[in-house]
């Protein structure tokens, strides 16, 4: 799921989703072999695979605007879904520091949205949140990523106005000399 999420961060969502198939697949094999071992105490070990796996498949779905999958069709535990959702949050992330550096300031303005909205929904979700002490943590995070997005929106902002009115500025001191 991992190289699936540097296929999203690359733009090549095909792949991404090839690769997503695959780790569902592997998934799921695991998962039997494990229900089939009487020896193994808890599927638990799982939990970091779900939780990437749910991370991937969010990711894209949120990337290429399509409907995001729950957790049923995902195959995967509700807990272990919000916990790969809080993730998407730093993904995000990413994406709008790689717009950002690409001069994509709508792009940057885009992700940090969706990174709000996820915020909101996970901490609008008490039960979670009083369950899984995890998920709070991750939302501390997420709340720490999303005002860092801000701050560096803002100030990509700030410099492109300043650029443009020194360019307007330029031209007019420009016009001035020439009259």
């Amino acid at each position: 799921a991992k190289r699936a999420i540097f296929a999203i961060h690359k733009g090549e969502l095909d792949k991404a989703r090839e690769l997503l198939d695959q780790a569902r697949k592997e998934l799921g094999e695991l998962r039997e072999l494990l229900l089939s071992r009487p020896d193994v105490a808890s599927l638990s070990i799982l939990n970091p695979a779900y939780q990437e796996y749910s991370e991937a498949e969010l990711l894209l779905a949120f990337v290429s605007g399509s409907e995001p999958p729950g957790p049923e069709e995902l195959g995967v535990p509700p807990d272990q879904y919000l916990l790969g959702l809080a993730d998407v949050i730093g993904e995000l992330r990413r994406r709008a520091l790689e717009a950002l550096r690409g001069g994509r300031l709508e792009d940057a303005e885009r992700s940090l949205e969706l990174m709000e909205d996820i915020y909101m929904e996970l901490i609008s979700l008490d039960e979670a949140q009083a369950i899984l002490s995890e998920l709070r943590r991750k939302c501390d995070v997420g709340r720490r990523l999303i005002e860092a997005t801000r701050g560096d929106i803002a100030l990509e902002a700030r410099r492109l106005a300043l650029e443009k009115a020194m360019r307007e500025l330029e031209a007019a001191l420009e016009a001035k000399h020439q009259a």
